[in-house]
């Protein structure tokens, strides 16, 4: 299963996910706190360090600033710091459903997804809906009820960061793409948070062979119901930006529309990916700088944005400023993958890509 051309143009592109993903995390982390590090502050802080407009990783902090703090991990994130890729669940996901794809198989079952996690995934490296699943897996209880089950996170942002590697493997197949990701979701989250992994998988299997970001958008929507709130957020968010509106507008307008959900809910987040993706319009430097700009769950943002851009791209069209101090290295608190190669993950990746999904 190949649309996207020859093998090396197939290989390109799902290093160029991988790529996208990580070197995006990294963007976003430094400043992964959404109740704090609004837009406005982002671009302070940013503008302090003559940094605007941004090109590369984060600078280092200059001065004191306006007192916020970056988040602990910031010293190995900041542009000329940078040695390998930190660890994070973001990019945790994404090794952990490509070990289930090599052990199972495209027929996984939403069970085996569970006792995988048990099996690899260290309990304090969960959040949210994910750390309410894993204990409630442990406690025994079994899927969906691990999803609803004193869950208050359910459509929060964490089945979407879990969805690349579907995409990944299914290039040019946005619904198997979206099947895939909703067995993955349904684990730990509902409702538009299930929506949220589907459309975000859609999006990145639609990017192997969409024309445009505009196309791939429009394919990804098409797996989600439309009457849906992420729905029709995205489509909000592709409206203004039919209109011309600046994409800072853009934002403003559908903050005031989501106001009351929280930083890590998936809806607002959607429709900062969507801004940064449609503004960015597959210049990758643009589209994840922009994403990250955005606020909110900068780290997830960056990292799907940096997915879907490397993949229209391909690897070899990402700036070096993007991949060389990632060092083609991966830390990982999944079991038997720190230090992995990021090129072995993606050689792996592309095996899994060319063989037929049993659906």
């Amino acid at each position: 299963m190949n649309p996207v051309g020859t093998e090396s143009q197939l290989a390109d592109r799902v290093l160029g996910g991988w790529l996208g993903r990580i070197s995006g995390n990294m963007l976003g982390k430094p400043v992964e706190q959404g109740d704090l590090w609004t837009r406005d502050r982002i671009d302070r802080y940013l503008r302090q360090a003559d940094a605007l407009p941004l090109t590369d990783y984060l600078p280092e902090p200059v001065g004191e600033g306006d007192g916020c703090a970056l988040r602990p991990e910031w010293r190995q994130c900041v542009r000329g710091r940078i040695h390998g890729s930190c660890r994070d669940d973001d990019i945790d996901y994404a090794i952990l459903g490509l070990d289930l794809l090599e052990t199972h198989g495209f027929g996984f079952t939403t069970e085996q997804i569970g006792d995988l996690w048990l099996l690899r995934l260290p309990y304090l490296q969960t959040f949210t809906a994910e750390r309410v699943a894993y204990r409630n897996l442990a406690n025994g209880l079994k899927p969906p009820l691990t999803a609803t089950y004193e869950n208050p996170y359910q459509e929060w942002i964490g089945a979407l960061i879990r969805a690349d590697i579907y995409g990944w493997t299914s290039p040019g197949a946005p619904r198997r793409a979206a099947s895939l990701a909703r067995r993955d979701a349904v684990l730990s989250h509902s409702g538009n948070g299930v929506y949220g992994a589907m459309w975000a998988a859609a999006l990145i299997a639609a990017a192997f062979t969409a024309g445009s970001v505009r196309q791939a958008v429009d394919q990804a929507l098409a797996v989600i119901p439309g009457s849906s709130r992420l729905a029709r957020t995205v489509r909000r968010v592709v409206s203004l930006h039919d209109t011309r509106m600046t994409w800072e507008d853009t934002l403003t307008t559908v903050a005031e529309e989501t106001a009351g959900l929280s930083w890590i809910h998936t809806v607002p987040n959607a429709a900062v990916l969507t801004a940064g993706l449609l503004y960015g319009d597959g210049d990758f430097t643009r589209t994840i700088t922009l994403t990250v700009r955005g606020g909110l769950d900068t780290d997830s943002n960056g990292a799907t944005a940096g997915s879907v851009a490397g993949v229209l791209t391909g690897a070899d069209a990402i700036p070096e400023q993007w991949k060389d101090p990632l060092e083609d290295t991966v830390r990982s608190a999944v079991f038997g993958f720190d230090g992995v190669r990021i090129s072995a993950l993606a050689e792996r990746t592309v095996r899994l890509a060319q063989t037929e999904p049993e659906l």
